[in-house]
């Protein structure tokens, strides 16, 4: 069937320009595929130390799985509320912030309205964007981030959004608190403006920015932020946004009722009462993240430098053979072919048997 026949002909201009979203292979997919055994993946940027210990019994205390999930989440807004020292009429949750992000799209963007985002930043952009028959502006990138200048003058009359990943995705890069603070100060109060914080917890910069700390300041502007990476809840997908009153007030307007559920809510609710978790696997990270810095040093491998939990390596014209090679010997990284970057593998950080056991599948390779 071509698409110029039912459904196809029927269905949203924009939905028929749209690829799926390629997540991670999973590591049964690999097995079940290739038949090797004691996979490991490092291509979908999850916390491989996984969640707090409080989080599994908050999980096997709340099992009644016959109700409906408290609608509004109030529990775990006013946790959120404490945690960040904001109230809790700015936040709006979502089932990852993946799902803010489409709300946020779907309130403020009509079909031929433009959206701007930089080019190799988070693919869901581009995806909720054309979802609604918006207009991608691509800005070029600079030193493979963000280049704000480039942003601020692509505004015009048909700009209703800015997308901006800090950390970004899959490149690592951020916006220092000067350029983005001048940038906001530059934008219409009528764009709304939406800082993706999704690696947040793992900057350690003294010049990146806390974001929430300006939502009064600048009511355009949305912050997103997620459960899935440092506090380990990637399956549950809980995420949420702080924004103005009245911003938020319209993306609970169109959030599906029950769209965080229970699970997630008191798992969530759980993960911020653990700090010390959260520390630990900052720290192990970090750790991790420096042994294989200094691999790529060692092996005359480029890499782009990176804040969050993930590299992405430069492999050049053998960049797909080394990513099959990878794939054959149980280790799964990211092709970056779809983000414009085909000569880059992104590896996730690992604990660090897994990231011995990369460089160990590398080394033969290189």
């Amino acid at each position: 069937m071509t698409a110029d026949q039912f459904p196809y002909d029927r269905a949203v201009p924009g939905i028929i320009e749209l690829q799926p979203y390629q997540p991670g292979k999973p590591i049964e997919q690999l097995e079940r595929e290739l038949g090797v055994a004691n996979a490991i993946k490092l291509a979908s940027n999850e916390n491989p130390w996984g969640c707090s210990p409080l989080v599994l019994a908050a999980i096997r205390e709340n099992l009644d799985l016959g109700l409906y999930p408290d609608a509004n989440s109030f529990v775990l807004k006013e946790a959120i509320a404490a945690h960040l020292d904001v109230s809790s009429s700015h936040i709006t949750l979502g089932n990852g912030s993946n799902d803010v992000l489409d709300l946020v799209t779907r309130v403020f963007v009509e079909p031929g309205d433009e959206v701007i985002y930089s080019e190799y930043a988070f693919l869901v952009y581009a995806l909720v964007t054309k979802a609604v028959g918006g207009m991608s502006v691509v800005t070029s990138a600079k030193e493979w981030g963000h280049q704000l200048d480039a942003m601020s003058q692509a505004v015009n009359a048909k700009t209703k959004l800015i997308f901006i990943a800090n950390p970004n995705n899959p490149t690592g890069t951020y916006v220092s608190k000067q350029a983005l603070e001048q940038f906001l100060g530059e934008v219409p109060d009528n764009v709304v403006v939406v800082v993706d914080e999704a690696y947040f917890e793992y900057v350690e910069e003294d010049d990146y920015p806390n974001c929430v700390a300006w939502y009064a300041q600048y009511p355009n502007l949305v912050v997103t932020r997620t459960f899935s990476k440092i506090y380990g809840l990637a399956s549950l997908r809980v995420g949420f946004s702080i924004a103005s009153e009245e911003i938020t007030d319209l993306l609970n307007r169109v959030r599906q009722p029950f769209n965080v559920n229970t699970l997630a809510q008191v798992a969530a609710q759980a993960a911020l009462e653990d700090l010390e978790h959260v520390a630990r696997c900052h720290d192990e990270n970090k750790a991790q993240l420096q042994r294989l810095i200094g691999f790529c040093d060692e092996h005359g491998l480029g890499y782009i430098p990176s804040v969050a939990n993930f590299v992405s390596v430069e492999f050049g014209d053998r960049t797909k053979e080394i990513y099959q090679s990878l794939l054959h010997k149980g280790v799964i990284v990211r092709p970056l072919d779809n983000y414009g970057m085909p000569n880059h593998l992104r590896i996730t950080v690992g604990r660090e048997n897994e990231m011995s056991q990369l460089y160990e599948s590398l080394k033969p390779l290189l």
